[in-house]
């Protein structure tokens, strides 16, 4: 189990490479980051990234990204 300091910092680095990765394809998603009321929990769990919200035309390059990826 990683502690709460290693926990955020690998939340962090994730949410980098994400915001790297969207990036190259012309994508910004302005919300993307940690969910900080995960690290408010009492429970230890793993840390959830944010994903936010985004417009439609935001959506549908990411929609767009994913197909092509998986092709």
């Amino acid at each position: 189990m990683h502690s709460p300091a290693e926990a955020e910092a690998e939340a962090d680095a994730c949410v980098e490479e994400l915001r790297a990765a969207l990036a190259a394809h012309g994508i910004t998603l302005p919300s993307l980051g940690i969910d900080l009321p995960a690290f408010a929990s009492r429970c230890p769990t793993r840390p959830l990234i944010a994903l936010g919200n985004c417009n439609l035309l935001t959506a549908r390059a990411l929609t767009a990204a994913l197909r092509k990826g998986a092709a």
